[in-house]
């Protein structure tokens, strides 16, 4: 075993290749050509002057003139080789040759200067040496010279098409004629795929049905027996963050059949006709391999619903690509052991022929967790993290209302980075409120430079805000209100809000004079008002007009609603309703908003002795908690639960004492 080990872990030696062959025979003949047969001879490159001297001493037996290459070769005499002045040349060259190799090459300049200096000396001398002229032609350096440059055309061509498919063709071999082939990850009982239904906490609804997908395929006789047939798609829906991937993550690690998975934007590309193509592979693959599954991760990039006008005038490419895939899930051509998983967190927008049954025989809505989900989606993520005590799960379930399972994972894992931050050698409590008011305040900002005067208008407004909730029957139960700076607010306050599946319009109206509560507060105590409602007014305009427009709880419109479900009014460019109605919907927005408002300032008056002490009290602790609005108000008479209140006050106390420590600890450092 430790041999097999030792084998795995030793470093991969560098594969050999012919091309290096290749390389280094072309190198040489390169070289050969442009250094010439001088570099593997003894050969000696000489001047005029010298060779004429040479030449009067007597030691050269002969001279050949290249006349083509306006050089001369010289051969040396026996005698002259034995000489010292001699004596680099005289050596036996590297290679072999049957050839007479010169001693000496010299470039002349003018041919008849060159050829009469050789005679006169001859003649002065006496001497017998050879002159002779001669051409020389190479065949091989000519061609090689003239196809260099092609060469390197084609090698600079052939690297840049190999690197734009590397680029567009991703894991599809590389190649430029494989740029159609589809791009999908392969997944089976060969690869490593740790996620399992385990890992998925809550969505048992959707868990059951993908299971039974992955159920179908393991054993298909249960379910044809009785004359069922395999679906052929599934669609995965809900808001972003709920689990829609990791579900997908699950069935590739549950299912003993080949999983391939891939984005809907691999099938985009720039090439007209490459997201057909890819289509195409990627189901033929699926087949070889069948039964198998396939997941298309935001299928909305490929899936939109078609338009009727073209007003490009061209060839729309995803369109092509859309109808390529509805051929695939149910043409003539049907698959009968493919699967089709596919995820979007925008279904209002997909083809309606892509939705039909046939294709996506069944829509699986993943939902926002309730709160039992939300303490199973804990327990998962809280397995790594090194905690400091038993964590009340059911609180931390109930502070996290709205919060998807990424949400979650983003608490757990800011709450490890806050007990690092202090030094911590485990996260408690504390740190995962802390993590919580991180997400959803933002960063916490004690050294933003505020005026008294704005801190004090701060303080009221936050105040108001508290006041008017905890007088209102259906406004969420207040758990702290703080004045320091978080994120882009001045101030914060965090509520517990009821988790409803139904709101009535009374519920509606309570929240919306909880939120005008911070402005009314300003109002009645300074007469004056500020900019610092603006998410305050953000937010009730927006509920105003969803109760007038979208669920009908206005008496002057009636039981009327222009929501469009398909979204399809998104693209439109005329309204569902007249101008006369789009007054009449503006006016009755903006009599709800102010009666609310008036509302709120009625109620801060009534009690602007408690509204004044509980603002100075905020002013002072600069954040305060539940146990000090019931200090000043009394008990809060629409608390139901005593249970609930009595684990957030003990929360509250505990977060107020700690802070305080800490606080204490920072002064005296």
């Amino acid at each position: 075993m430790s041999n097999e080990n030792n084998q795995n872990t030793s470093p991969k030696k560098p594969r050999f290749s012919s091309w290096w062959i290749y390389g280094v025979i072309f190198a040489l003949v390169i070289g050969f050509q442009i250094f010439g047969s001088s570099a593997f001879t003894n050969t000696e490159k000489t001047t005029t002057s010298e060779l004429q001297e040479f030449l009067r001493n007597g030691d050269i037996s002969k001279i050949v003139v290249i006349k083509n290459r306006g050089q001369a070769k010289v051969y040396l005499t026996e005698a002259a080789l034995k000489k010292d002045v001699h004596q680099n040349v005289s050596e036996k060259p590297l290679l072999p040759s049957t050839a007479a190799v010169p001693q000496y090459v010299l470039d002349y300049g003018d041919l008849q200067i060159f050829q009469n200096e050789i005679n006169k000396i001859k003649t002065e001398n006496s001497l017998d040496t050879i002159v002779e002229f001669d051409t020389e032609s190479n065949i091989l350096g000519d061609l090689l010279l003239s196809l260099l440059p092609f060469a390197l055309i084609i090698g600079i061509w052939i690297y840049l098409m190999r690197r734009m498919s590397n680029g567009a063709a991703g894991g599809a071999g590389g190649q430029i004629f494989n740029i159609g082939k589809s791009r999908a990850k392969l997944f089976d009982e060969k690869t490593d795929t740790r996620t399992s239904f385990k890992d998925v906490a809550g969505l048992e609804g959707a868990k059951e049905e993908v299971q039974e997908i992955v159920e179908f395929l393991r054993n298909p006789d249960k379910y044809t027996s009785l004359g069922g047939k395999i679906p052929k798609g599934a669609l995965l829906v809900g808001p972003p963050g709920t689990g829609k991937t990791l579900l997908a993550k699950a069935v590739a690690g549950e299912a003993k059949v080949p999983f391939f998975s891939l984005s809907g934007s691999d099938f985009v590309e720039m090439f007209v006709g490459v997201g057909a193509s890819r289509v195409r592979d990627l189901f033929k693959q699926a087949k070889d391999k069948s039964p198998a599954i396939i997941f298309i991760d935001e299928i909305d990039a490929i899936g939109r619903a078609r338009g009727k006008n073209n007003f490009t005038g061209s060839n729309d490419e995803r369109e092509n690509t859309l109808n390529q895939l509805l051929t695939e899930m149910d043409g003539f051509g049907t698959n009968t052991n493919v699967i089709v998983l596919a995820a979007t967190n925008r279904a209002d927008v997909l083809d309606k022929a892509l939705m039909r049954a046939g294709r996506f025989d069944r829509q699986i809505y993943v939902d926002l967790p309730d709160i039992r989900e939300r303490k199973e989606i804990f327990e998962v993520h809280l397995r790594p993290i090194k905690t400091a005590e038993t964590l009340d799960l059911d609180f931390l379930a109930k502070q996290t209302p709205g919060f998807s399972g990424a949400d979650i994972a983003n608490v757990c894992n800011e709450a490890a980075l806050i007990a690092a931050r202090k030094e911590r050698k485990a996260v408690t409590k504390q740190d995962f409120l802390d993590a919580v008011d991180r997400i959803v305040g933002g960063l916490e900002k004690k050294n933003k430079i505020i005026t008294p005067e704005e801190k004090k208008t701060i303080a009221f407004h936050e105040a108001g805000h508290a006041t008017v909730s905890w007088m209102l029957e259906h406004a969420a139960p207040l758990v702290k209100v703080t004045i320091v700076p978080r994120g882009q607010s001045l101030g914060a306050a965090w509520y517990l809000p009821e988790e409803r599946l139904i709101v009535r319009p009374e519920q509606m109206l309570d929240e919306m004079c909880a939120t005008m509560g911070g402005r009314a507060a300003e109002k009645v105590i300074f007469n004056k008002i500020s900019t610092g409602a603006l998410s305050d007014l953000e937010k009730v305009t927006k509920q105003a007009r969803a109760m007038v427009t979208i669920y009908g709880l206005n008496e002057k419109l009636g039981n009327i609603t222009y929501y469009d479900s398909s979204g399809q009014n998104e693209y439109g460019f005329t309204k569902p309703y007249s101008e006369e109605t789009a007054q009449r919907i503006d006016e009755e927005i903006s009599i709800i908003i102010e009666k609310q408002y008036q509302r709120a300032i009625q109620l801060l008056d009534d009690n602007k002795d408690k509204l004044t002490e509980l603002a100075e009290r905020l002013l002072d602790k600069e954040v305060i908690f539940k146990d000090d609005l019931e200090k000043i108000f009394g008990k809060r008479p629409f608390d139901k639960e005593e249970e609930e209140t009595s684990k957030i006050n003990g929360v509250a106390k505990s977060e107020s004492t700690e802070e305080k420590e800490e606080q204490e600890e920072q002064e005296s450092k």
